[in-house]
């Protein structure tokens, strides 16, 4: 009696199969085994090409990845060398720009050395032309000069335009100023003056030498009677025209005699009779005296000498009045004419510009 496996069932037995049962189950099995062997084989090419693909993948991303490396290094490299080269311009342009930096230090040095120079050398001009008008002011007694002086130094300094020379200008201004408010002599005027006076010396009448004078006209006649008139009148009318007509004749008659009369006398008082015992011969040299005494003072104006020409005007107005007719019209212009060049050739003290020198001297120590 056969004894089946306890896991074959009972009825799997069929009576009519002759092959024995292990060995069945054994082409099973193999059959199974060999498909999961196929299929094992099947998964482990599958897994081989993945595996090989994984591992080309990975050689191809290696050498990727080390072609980028490379190039990675080369650009660093070059990157580098890019910095150094960097570094080296950088440090050769600061060197530039430090030489730059002390050439302009250098350079503003050099110009502000000029630049104090010119401006010390306009400061020297402008000292030197001041001193040269003050002379000029002392010789001459006007103001002139030093205002023209101060003038120009002012415009100078104007275009100049330096901001250090500023209180130099304002001191100049108020020089100016000063200088400007001193009332000197027109001296032009003043000898345009006495050329007239001189000019009138010939014309003056002199005490010693009477100057016949015209008598004044004589009256018309109140009345005219006419011969038409005369028939025309009655007889008492006739006799008062006859009687009036003889009055006025005798008066006009009489004017006319004491005018020749006063022409003939004249009473003129006399302070210095020595002028009127002058003799005609001496008459040009006294015109000529006077005439010499009004030049002199004319240059002694024109010389600033105002001493001098006072002297002069004062002999010359003695002289007009000692021998010279004090009443006559070109006399009484002669002495006015001096008086006025007398009253105005006065010395006036022009003020001297110290303070511009000071400000001047402090602008050139660099104060």
């Amino acid at each position: 009696m056969e004894v089946l496996p306890a896991s074959v069932p009972a009825a799997a037995a069929q009576p009519g199969d002759t092959r024995p049962m292990p060995l069945r189950w054994f082409w099973t099995a193999a059959a199974a085994l060999v498909l999961t062997s196929i299929v094992a084989l099947m998964l482990a090419w599958n897994a081989q090409q993945r595996v090989a693909t994984l591992q080309q993948e990975l050689v191809r991303r290696q050498q990727d990845s080390q072609g980028e490396a490379a190039e990675a290094r080369m650009l660093a490299k070059q990157a580098q060398e890019g910095m150094r080269e960097s570094a080296a311009k950088l440090a050769l342009l600061e060197a530039r720009v430090a030489e730059v930096s002390v050439q302009r230090g250098q350079l503003e040095d050099l110009i502000q050395s000029l630049s104090r120079s010119r401006d010390e050398n306009v400061l020297v001009e402008i000292e030197a032309g001041i001193r040269v008008a003050v002379q000029q002011t002392a010789i001459t007694g006007t103001a002139e000069p030093l205002v023209a002086a101060l003038r120009q130094a002012d415009e100078r300094l104007a275009r100049h335009s330096q901001p250090r020379l500023e209180g130099v200008r304002r001191a100049i201004a108020r020089d100016l100023d000063r200088a400007r408010a001193v009332g000197t002599a027109d001296v032009p005027t003043l000898s345009i003056k006495l050329d007239e006076a001189v000019r009138l010396v010939d014309e003056l009448p002199l005490l010693a030498v009477a100057e016949p004078r015209k008598a004044a006209p004589a009256p018309a006649p109140a009345t005219a009677v006419t011969p038409k008139a005369q028939r025309a009148a009655p007889a008492p009318a006739d006799a008062a025209g006859w009687a009036q007509a003889w009055k006025d004749g005798w008066a006009g008659a009489s004017e006319r005699v004491w005018s020749e009369v006063k022409s003939l006398v004249r009473v003129t008082r006399i302070d210095h009779p020595e002028a009127m015992l002058l003799a005609p011969e001496q008459a040009f040299f006294v015109r000529e005296n006077l005439k010499l005494r009004l030049l002199n003072a004319r240059l002694a104006l024109l010389s600033r000498q105002y001493d001098t020409a006072q002297t002069d005007l004062q002999a010359a107005r003695s002289a007009l009045d000692r021998y010279f007719d004090r009443s006559s019209r070109r006399q009484v212009l002669a002495s006015d004419l001096i008086k006025q060049v007398a009253a105005q050739a006065r010395h006036v003290a022009v003020p001297r510009p110290d303070e511009t020198l000071a400000a001047m001297a402090a602008a050139s120590g660099g104060k």
